[in-house]
């Protein structure tokens, strides 16, 4: 595993090897839940001879015609659309230099989507990421470059899903140890792009990398964090699914239960890909399924990352996202030497991109923020201290 001390060519420090396990964790979690992504616990099994423990190739084969709408080449080490937005956020922070907004999105964000080719590597091409996105995802373009939507109401309308949690984890990183501040920034910042519960979402994902970057943290602590600021189904959601998952010591024999759990708060139909007409609407009686989730992993885990990412791995439907989340707050609780090497470096070489420079560049990112932040309460403090000084006026 490439260091992030060779990387930057300066002395380890926790904050850049927590971002570093945070970012790069997601992006193996996300690669990892590819290829199962859509499937339930018994046709992974099934196909892949047992368990998933590592990259695995495509459930189907035929990848390029099996789903024509989405002919994506999912496994063997491919990252999604969830680490290709989180790099482009991160890239975004870099430009911006400063925290961002819905406006940033207007700005930044979709620029990143539409102005420049990448590798994509499901398409297996040079292309912007745009043409791989999905619909909840080009929702961004098309109200914000297209449409001239005031940003922060341009999630309106989009479908309700976890486009705008999935890429969040760098919020939680620029607002290291101040869970409070990353939900505020991402709930602004992703009203860009969803409302209701997958807005609420963004925002909680945001607070629990921001616990976890805090020395001292542990799976309770950004459960606790989590419920404190969650709010309507999201919370009562991530509340019935964790309080579930502390029956078990192991993801294996959990899913059932947690997908029970998680049921009555859930607009997504156990059969995935069958939706009904009351999928993805707003409300503020539902969740997104992925978030409460990769909670639930991570606590069975005792927040190790290998047992975190299988557990979402495993538990199929939107595996991907589920692992990348859980793989996020169990990197950045345990830093950069938790993501496995057998996992992390084939998992860069197949996606043809570098997994530890974006987390050393966020960690520079939240270090220029936090002196900014400083100065700027500094300032508050002295002009409020003159305003209730009880003395002579000075």
């Amino acid at each position: 595993m490439t260091s992030h001390t060779a990387a930057t060519g300066r002395p380890d420090d926790l904050l850049t090897d927590k971002a570093v396990g945070c970012v790069a964790g997601a992006a193996v979690g996300d690669a990892l839940g590819g290829a199962t992504e859509g499937w339930t616990p018994e046709q992974i099994t099934g196909r892949y001879g047992g368990p998933v423990t590592g990259i695995v190739p495509p459930f189907n084969p035929d990848w390029r015609n099996a789903r024509p709408i989405a002919p994506y080449h999912k496994g063997d080490g491919h990252v999604t659309d969830d680490t290709l937005m989180t790099h482009a956020l991160i890239r975004v922070y870099e430009r911006a230099g400063a925290h961002l907004d819905a406006y940033a999105a207007a700005d930044h964000l979709v620029p990143e989507m539409m102005g420049e080719k990448r590798w994509i590597p499901e398409l297996e091409a040079e292309a912007l990421p745009l043409h791989r996105v999905f619909l909840a995802e080009k929702w961004l373009v098309l109200r914000l470059h297209y449409g001239h939507v005031d940003p922060r109401e341009a999630g309106v309308g989009n479908i309700v899903n976890c486009g705008a949690a999935m890429y969040m984890a760098p919020v939680g990183v620029v607002n290291a140890a101040d869970p409070d501040g990353a939900y505020a920034e991402a709930v602004d910042l992703a009203g860009a792009h969803q409302s209701s519960y997958g807005r609420e979402a963004a925002g909680v994902l945001a607070a629990a990398v921001a616990e976890a970057m805090r020395p001292g943290a542990t799976p309770d602590s950004v459960v606790a964090t989590c419920l404190r600021l969650a709010r309507d189904g999201t919370r009562a959601a991530i509340e019935a699914v964790c309080d579930r998952a502390r029956d078990f010591a192991h993801w294996d024999g959990s899913f059932e239960a947690l997908r029970r759990a998680m049921a009555p708060y859930d607009t997504v139909a156990d059969t995935y890909r069958d939706q009904g007409l009351g999928a993805r609407r707003p409300s503020r009686v539902h969740s997104i399924e992925e978030l409460p989730l990769a909670l639930a992993f991570l606590l069975i885990a005792g927040g190790d990352y290998r047992d975190t990412v299988l557990g979402g791995v495993n538990y199929g439907r939107d595996a991907d996202s589920i692992a990348s989340m859980g793989g996020a707050v169990a990197g950045a609780l345990g830093g950069a030497k938790c993501v496995p090497a057998e996992w992390l470096d084939p998992v860069s070489e197949a996606s043809r991109v570098d997994l530890v420079a974006p987390g050393v560049a966020i960690a520079g990112v939240a270090r220029r923020l936090h002196t900014a932040d400083l100065a700027r309460r500094r300032a508050h403090e002295s002009a409020f201290a003159s305003l209730t000084f009880d003395g002579e006026p000075r």
